[in-house]
């Protein structure tokens, strides 16, 4: 068909005046696809007087033969262009597309009408990748065109991120002993393997036996043609070759000519000359040879393949070469001819330029050397079927390829155009509308992989080939936002990403929020503590008078109240965002404040701590002197200002600027108590030191009437004080984020803890106690206890004291009628009871004390006489 084309072309320039003056000739030969059969041809073609003269300069060699066309296959294009070279004598084809054949320094002479297979391997390559298909097979000819398109897939592979899965050689030539075997092991490899795309570099004969092994053991894949066999109008019509699966490939551009198919109808030879093709075309079609029908056909008979083409009608013509009917035209495709039509233009338009012709005649030397035609066939641009054609650099058409689909036909296929692919800019551009034959093309499942591909948020980790990998999860502050990245991306500035994260976000920022849950409980439980502390103030200053207040001294009470007033208020400097300002007021303010309140505690302790200890020491004497209520409270608390004086100089609170934990999408935000924490620690340590020196003073004076006293409150305040804080420190410690709001609690808890302590006791006993004084009754069991009279039948035996008629150094007894003084608090007692007083003898600034506080609650009758 091919051959017909470029006749039919040849008389269609003659008969068209194209040429004015000049009629184009051919001599055809037929290579049978071998290459020492084609250099026969050539031998034949330049020979005169059947020689060819071995000369040592072809320059001015000008033989009949002008330009070869051809040939059909690679390699025979190949060992053509060798020769062809020592008589430049150029070769022009329209199939052969071996990248070798680029090589003008190899190839001078050779051109072809169409794209190198350096082209159709790029396409096949972006192809594959735009279908997500990584994991192929290839099979490919042992010849010129099957090794060299290989070798240029392997590297548009590589590029386009494609792996084989495999690669097989099938011998060129079906008579190779080893044919038939080697297709029956490649078959197999094509069933063993995983992939379900395979690339088939082959001529078509080859793929007809393959497709014939495929077909009877009922395997299906994917198969890309490449340009040899992509419209193989024979393999279409095989029986069952729907059951091989999907046929997509690139086949070079073709057109339609309506000229051409008339010709095929109407086939005869030229007037004056001879075709041989043709007169053997008619007579396997028109020719009467019933009896090559029989079960033992004569051996003159064609081969059964050949008597499918015979006409049922062939009996009832009488000269074969008188006939004529569509037959090729509907066998074929003509439109594959296309192409040597255009090489047949070209060489028109090629001497037409270098016979400098007009419309009317041609003026140029008619018998030219073949160089000369060379030359300007490789600058000739022209225009053809509304298509403009040249030749690059490497004497190469860039006119693209047509991606066509193999679409099913009831028993057969047919060719369906469905995109194609643009040489110069390197783009497949698909056909929208005809695009339905791939159900996975647009799906996250490809076809053709060999390992799953890697979401984003997950890198791909090679295995043994590129193709082949894990997934593995992106760092922390790093990501991947596209399926299958080599490589996580680092996060941007103030953004940060977790495990296996395809985005990057800001970092929330943690810290106690104002409209939090946690923080509007604390900052509940410090404002009633404060409206605690305020109720009770005025409950203390109402009853100022009544004996529970003086016993717990109101001004001393006032000034806790006003410590722990403080102390509540800093928990409020814990909430919110932190500043360098809020994260030093809130230490100081916790700091002064609970130690003004504890310093008073301290006092307290101390007073009943005085009246455990026995009189007559020395040592307790020198204690009693510093039992000065004021100035304990100023001192204790002006040494915890100077320890935060120091702080605030030296190590001062601020800021926690250090970096958030990778694992963690949280910036925290959060004080830092300086950077090396001393300060913080001597703080905490020296209010500790306080509650402890307190606890231990009312644990020894525990046995001192809790009406007199408060060791108890004191005792049980100080342990709830040491035991929150000494858990709070390891919370601290192991875990900063959750330290603010610990030690806000710790606050609270310890706060509420005086005042449950040593406030509100007081309040039940002013609204529910007994307003019976208690000291009156512990008088009257005292009177009860003492006899009528006193000076005749009971002695009081006084350890360590004088009696009322001597006098001592330090005591003295009265019974007059006095002021008790309990603990600072003056109390009236009735002249009719017995008072006995202890007084200081001294001017010494020591307290006196009742000595019912002495007294305890050991009060015997031994001897006619009492001890205390």
């Amino acid at each position: 068909m091919r051959s017909l084309a470029a006749i039919h072309e040849i008389e269609e320039i003659n008969t068209s005046g194209f040429l004015p003056g000049v009629r184009l000739g051919y001599l055809m030969c037929d290579t049978c696809a071998y290459a020492s059969k084609a250099l026969q041809n050539v031998g034949h073609m330049f020979a005169v007087n059947r020689s060819l003269n071995v000369e040592c300069d072809y320059t001015d060699f000008r033989p009949r033969v002008k330009i070869i066309l051809g040939a059909l296959y690679s390699e025979v294009s190949i060992a053509v262009a060798r020769l062809l070279n020592v008589y430049m004598v150029p070769l022009l084809s329209s199939t052969s597309s071996s990248p070798e054949l680029s090589d003008k320094l190899r190839y001078p002479v050779f051109l072809r009408t169409i794209p190198s297979d350096t082209h159709q391997t790029k396409a096949v390559a972006k192809m594959m990748h735009s279908y997500k298909w990584n994991w192929v097979g290839v099979v490919y000819g042992d010849d010129e065109y099957g090794r060299a398109a290989l070798q240029s897939f392997l590297k548009d592979a590589e590029e386009n991120s494609v792996c084989l899965a495999y690669q097989e050689v099938l011998p060129s030539y079906l008579n190779d002993s080893r044919s038939m075997q080697r297709i029956m092991e490649v078959a197999q490899k094509i069933r063993s393997s995983s992939s379900q795309v395979v690339l088939l570099i082959l001529k078509a004969e080859l793929v007809s036996f393959l497709f014939k092994e495929m077909i009877r053991t009922n395997t299906s894949r994917t198969w890309i043609a490449s340009d040899a066999w992509s419209r193989s109008r024979s393999i279409a019509q095989m029986d069952g070759i729907n059951k091989v699966g999907d046929i997509l490939g690139f086949t070079f551009i073709t057109g339609e000519s309506e000229s051409f198919d008339n010709y095929l109808k109407n086939l005869t030879a030229t007037p004056g000359g001879y075709n041989h093709f043709i007169e053997e075309y008619k007579n396997l079609r028109f020719n009467c040879t019933s009896e090559c029908f029989s079960n033992k056909p004569p051996p003159y008979c064609p081969t059964p393949d050949l008597l499918k083409i015979k006409s049922v009608n062939a009996c009832n013509f009488k000269d074969p070469q008188e006939q004529n009917d569509d037959y090729l035209v509907k066998a074929l495709d003509t439109s594959e001819a296309f192409l040597t039509k255009v090489a047949v233009r070209a060489i028109a338009n090629a001497i037409k330029n270098l016979l400098e012709c007009n419309s009317s005649a041609c003026f140029g030397e008619i018998n030219f050397p073949p160089w000369k035609l060379l030359k300007e066939l490789r600058m000739v641009k022209f225009k053809f079927d509304n298509q403009n054609f040249s030749f690059d650099k490497n004497g190469d058409f860039e006119n693209g390829y047509d991606l066509i689909m193999w679409e099913k036909d009831g028993h057969h296929r047919r060719f369906q155009r469905i995109g194609k692919y643009h040489v110069l800019d390197k783009q497949i551009e698909l056909d929208g509308e005809n695009v339905t034959w791939l159900s996975t093309a647009n799906t996250t499942t490809p076809l053709s992989r060999c390992s799953d591909p890697c979401a984003p948020g997950s890198v791909k980790k090679i295995l043994n080939v590129s193709c082949c990998y894990n997934c593995t999860l992106c760092e922390e502050g790093t990501y991947t936002d596209a399926w299958d990245l080599h490589d996580c991306k680092k996060c941007p500035n103030e953004t940060w990403s977790l495990k296996g994260w395809s985005e990057c976000k800001p970092r929330w920022e943690s810290y106690l929020q104002w409209s939090a849950p946690h923080p509007i409980t604390m900052m509940a439980a410090a404002a009633f503590g404060i409206l605690l502390l305020l109720v009770t103030f005025i409950i203390f200053l109402v009853f100022r008078d009544s004996p529970p207040m003086k016993r717990a001294e109101v001004r001393l009470s006032c000034v806790m109240m006003a410590g722990l007033a403080v102390s509540f208020a800093s928990v409020i400097c814990f909430m919110g965002k932190p500043s360098i300002h809020l994260c030093r007021a809130r230490q100081v303010m916790y700091a002064m404040g609970f130690t003004l309140c504890v310093s008073c505690v301290l006092v307290k302790a101390y007073r009943t701590f005085l009246a455990f200890l026995p009189f007559g020491q020395m040592t307790n004497r020198r204690l009693h002197k510093f039992y000065k209520p004021p100035v304990i409270v100023i001192v204790v608390t002006t040494v915890q200002g100077i320890i935060c004086l120091l702080w605030l100089i030296f190590d001062s609170p601020d800021i926690d600027h250090t970096l958030p934990s990778p694992q963690t999408m949280k910036k925290i935000f959060q004080c830092r108590e300086g950077a090396t924490y001393i300060g913080f620690g001597i703080m905490l340590s020296y209010i500790a030191l306080l509650a402890l020196v307190g606890f231990l003073l009312a644990f020894k004076g525990r046995k001192v009437p809790q009406e007199f006293s408060e060791t108890g409150y004191i005792i049980f305040s100080m342990l709830m004080y040491l035991f929150v804080w000494v858990c709070f420190i390891p919370v601290y410690i192991t875990n900063k984020e959750e330290g603010t709001p610990v030690q806000a609690s710790a606050i609270l808890v310890s706060s509420y803890g005086i005042i449950f302590c040593h406030f509100l006791p007081k309040c039940y006993e002013v609204f529910w106690a007994s307003k019976t004084d208690t000291m009156e009754r512990i008088l009257k069991r005292w009177r009860v206890i003492s006899s009528p009279d006193l000076d005749s039948e009971t002695d009081i035996d006084f350890p360590r004291m004088s009696t009322p008629s001597q006098k001592s150094d330090r005591f003295s007894i009265s019974s007059t009628s006095t002021i008790l003084r309990s603990s600072g608090t003056l109390s009236e007692v009735s002249p009719t009871d017995l008072k006995l007083v202890i007084m200081p003898m001294s001017n010494e600034n020591i307290p006196a004390y009742s000595l019912s506080n002495r007294l305890g609650t050991k009060v015997t009758r031994r001897r006619r006489s009492i001890s205390f």
